[in-house]
């Protein structure tokens, strides 16, 4: 499936001001910021929304202020005080890679078993981290088709 037609789908389910920060939202005007997302994470996003979890997805949630759970840029909190610090900082979400789900329908653990249950779905290999109150999904590739890692 090629990128647009991946994003026409999502846009059924997502803005993309929950998918990137504001700084980019500001900067790009909204739907070119979209360019920023990777054509796996999107696609595996689908996936996830329509063929595996087939519930209510929720990535940053500004007036809840949940934010920074999708692409993070140089002057999100997050990303500036690692690079303030000195620390290198190689997250996902600062590729376009990762996302941090939430669902009132399902918990975090619930989503990561459907997933792991139905790998076979997945458009491309991923990683989720473990033992966390959300769903963290990124496409760095460690070879096998889901991954779990720690915090």
């Amino acid at each position: 499936m090629e990128k647009q037609e991946i994003i026409e789908q999502l846009k059924q389910y997502f803005d993309i001001e929950e998918l990137v920060c504001n700084h980019i939202i500001e900067r790009y005007d909204g739907e070119k910021a979209w360019l920023f997302l990777h054509k796996d994470l999107l696609h595996t996003l689908l996936v996830l929304r329509k063929d595996i979890l087939k519930v209510p997805l929720y990535c940053n949630i500004h007036k809840n202020c949940l934010t920074q759970r999708g692409l993070r840029c140089n002057l999100c909190e997050i990303v500036k005080n690692k690079t303030d610090n000195g620390n290198l900082y190689m997250s996902a979400h600062v590729l376009g890679s990762a996302l941090d789900l939430t669902s009132p329908e399902m918990t975090a653990k619930e989503m990561r078993k459907a997933i792991m249950s139905e790998a076979d779905k997945l458009p491309c290999n991923v990683r989720i981290e473990d033992n966390v109150d959300w769903l963290h999904i990124d496409i760095y590739d460690t070879g096998n088709r889901v991954y779990l890692f720690m915090p």
